[in-house]
């Protein structure tokens, strides 16, 4: 028997972080852009069974400060495309702001780290989302493209063939296929 599953990784990563400093007695505070702030010193004993554990989630410690931020700055801009009261916002005045350093110094250090813009790396995203959203809701085009920030459907709809070679209305109808063949599996 097969089951589909949805779940959200912050979330998930959330749920793994929470549990795993509880279960070693650290007390600590998540913040939302990646980072544990931890509110007593641990030992280096402590410390090795935390990467340990975290480890076997795939949850890894950034020793590195660039790379650090620069996870910093992608988590910041997933936060801000799902929270639909940030949708209006520049992400340049949102970052810069956020995480207190100039967004030109905040783009060349992503630019030179991951190899792509952070235009890009909003535009990947964003397509991401409208997947996410044309398959878990039942909202128009038109209402993923306000909720996304988008000046039109035509602007998603551009960006979104340019990503994933398919127009967000051909996805719809290969979504719809295969919930089709999973009804038709189940019957």
């Amino acid at each position: 028997m097969k089951i589909s599953v949805k779940y959200d990784l912050n979330i998930t990563c959330k749920t793994i972080l929470k549990e795993q400093l509880d279960k070693l007695n650290i007390p600590h505070v998540l913040h939302g852009t990646g980072e544990i702030e931890i509110k007593r010193a641990i030992s280096d004993e402590e410390m090795q069974e935390l990467f340990n554990n975290l480890n076997a989630y795939g949850i890894y410690v950034l020793n590195d400060q660039k790379t650090a931020l620069v996870q910093r700055i992608k988590n910041t801009i997933n936060e801000m495309l799902e929270d639909d009261r940030l949708k209006s916002q520049k992400v340049s005045e949102y970052l810069a702001d956020k995480l207190n350093y100039s967004y030109t110094y905040l783009s060349n250090l992503f630019s030179e780290t991951t190899y792509t813009s952070i235009e890009n790396f909003v535009i990947l995203r964003k397509v991401d989302h409208a997947k996410d959203l044309m398959a878990d809701t039942d909202l128009t085009l038109t209402e993923i493209a306000y909720r996304l920030n988008y000046s039109s459907v035509a602007h998603l709809s551009g960006q979104f063939k340019k990503i994933t070679g398919l127009t967000p209305t051909k996805f719809q109808e290969i979504l719809e296929r295969r919930r089709g063949t999973r009804i038709q599996q189940t019957i």
